[in-house]
């Protein structure tokens, strides 16, 4: 079962695209839109991707984060980000401990979820199944918290 709307974000620690150290407590005060997908480099998932690189301008400016989770390492992520020019942070979560915390573990891949977490860290959101469309995501998510 997937981790409702009310309860509090599960912290995490991750390595980026680049090999930077992320953490969602960095982002205290902010909204953060914190979107798991099962690969790098899949019709689905990158149209999901394209989706955020699409609105990111309109993100940034309402102060909201945008970070990718999957499965895939760092150098997955890297040629993911060069080849399509996303312009937000892809967490390698290669262990799964990421997925495993927030239950969208499938296997070796994380679910198709989207959790938007508050600037407290409460999950205020959260996108599954026939709610996440992954062509028009991004946009679906602004109309829904802003």
């Amino acid at each position: 079962m997937t981790l409702p709307v009310g309860c509090a974000a599960p912290q995490f620690t991750a390595k980026d695209t680049n090999g930077n150290t992320v953490s969602l407590s960095q982002f205290a005060g902010k909204t953060v839109i914190l979107y798991f997908y099962p690969k790098d480099d899949t019709p689905g998932c990158t149209r999901q991707a394209q989706s955020f690189k699409a609105a990111h301008e309109e993100y940034k400016g309402k102060d909201i984060v945008v970070l990718g989770v999957s499965r895939d390492n760092e150098e997955s992520h890297k040629k993911f980000t060069e080849k399509y020019g996303l312009p937000f942070q892809l967490l390698a979560d290669v262990d799964g401990t990421i997925t495993k915390a927030y239950d969208v573990e499938k296997g070796d891949y994380a679910k198709r979820v989207t959790f938007v977490i508050d600037g407290t860290g409460k999950i205020i959101q959260v996108y599954e199944g026939e709610n996440l469309k992954v062509d028009s995501h991004a946009q679906d998510i602004l109309v829904t918290i802003v």
